[in-house]
């Protein structure tokens, strides 16, 4: 089973990676509606965390379906 803080650090590489390799995808996902909590005060626990992660990866998997790294 994973821990929040497993689930916490694959986001910081996965967000990383998107920053590196993909900069102009990273300065949309502040604005992305699929990564924007939709409670006001959200309580961050293992499923609302995994859920996130596995919306940035279908993210990025979609954005490398139409775009090439450059």
């Amino acid at each position: 089973m994973k821990t929040l803080q497993d689930i916490e650090n694959q986001i910081i590489r996965l967000t990383t990676s998107i920053e590196v390799n993909y900069p102009e995808l990273y300065a949309t996902l502040d604005e992305n509606p699929i990564t924007i909590p939709t409670e006001v005060h959200p309580d961050m626990d293992v499923a609302i965390m995994e859920e996130y992660l596995e919306s940035l990866k279908e993210i990025l998997k979609e954005y490398t379906k139409t775009h090439n790294k450059k």
